[in-house]
């Protein structure tokens, strides 16, 4: 099984072979994922409300970060593997992202990193692929700098600037774009004006590819959104299964002679006469 690379997934869209990416943040569920055939793994800052029982994702730290993609990695193969750039850790100074997105590969060994890309944040996303630093950029909806999480691009005015954004992460180097909550058509437009690789989130199923939280399709997230599909109730089967332990451990049908260990007699026994002796001569 070869590893996944960025020219590989050039490939798929050069094929025009969808490319299937998920968010994943630990070594159990990379390692299902990856051998179920997922091209590439996302480790997000939504790690933080889905995992980490924060309150929104700008609670999430670099160390954080470092953590879950180095459990992701261990648990990979063949998928590309993608850390995120949390909330404040390259918003400052370009030299400080620099070293920020640097730890992620050099530390955690992942493949690449994703910036939301807005505003000033350009700049310092700029000097992260300068230094030569695979960046996947991602527009429209960018949670940690906006104030709603409602879709992206329906004015005039949002619209053109995705698109000259869209336009301005080619122009400098990234190596993919990650397109999230924009109106249908306004994702088949990019489409048309890039030529790296774009992948959706609640955007077109044209895009080259297309990412889905691994806590929503089993249905292990607090809130169903629109842009997402369960595709296991994982939460109902974990339910039933702790419940059914419960009643088990109970009525004491668990464990039973299947999940318990034996000793021969002859031990046994021995056991039980040195313990009578043992008795007798404290008497």
């Amino acid at each position: 099984m070869s590893k996944l690379t960025i020219k590989a997934l050039y490939k798929f869209k050069q094929r025009g072979e969808k490319i299937c990416m998920i968010t994943a943040y630990d070594y159990p569920t990379a390692r299902i994922v990856d051998k179920a055939g997922i091209e590439i793994i996302l480790v997000g800052d939504s790690v933080g409300t889905n995992v980490l029982g924060y309150r929104s994702e700008k609670e999430v730290t670099l160390s954080d970060i470092l953590h879950h993609t180095k459990a992701v990695v261990r648990g990979t193969e063949r998928a590309f593997v993608i850390a995120d750039m949390p909330f404040m850790s390259y918003h400052t100074d370009a030299a400080t992202a620099i070293q920020n997105a640097g730890r992620l590969l050099q530390e955690a060994k992942a493949d690449a990193i994703k910036c939301e890309c807005r505003g000033k944040l350009f700049e310092n996303v700029k000097a992260i692929i300068e230094a030569g630093i695979p960046t996947m950029g991602h527009i429209g909806l960018t949670p940690q700098t906006s104030f709603d999480m409602t879709s992206k691009g329906r004015t005039l005015s949002e619209a053109l600037d995705i698109i000259k954004m869209a336009q301005k992460l080619e122009e400098i180097g990234a190596f993919a774009l990650l397109l999230e909550k924009v109106p249908l058509r306004l994702a088949d437009l990019i489409m048309d004006m890039v030529h790296i690789p774009v992948i959706g989130i609640g955007a077109s199923p044209l895009c080259d590819g297309q990412v889905l939280v691994i806590h929503d399709i089993l249905n292990l997230s607090a809130i169903q959104f629109k842009h997402a599909k369960v595709y296991r109730d994982i939460e109902k089967e974990i339910t039933c299964a702790t419940q059914a332990y419960i009643q088990e451990v109970k009525a004491q049908h668990f464990p039973d002679d299947e999940n318990c260990f034996s000793m021969s007699d002859e031990v046994f026994n021995e056991v039980k006469s040195q313990l009578q002796a043992t008795h007798h001569s404290k008497q």
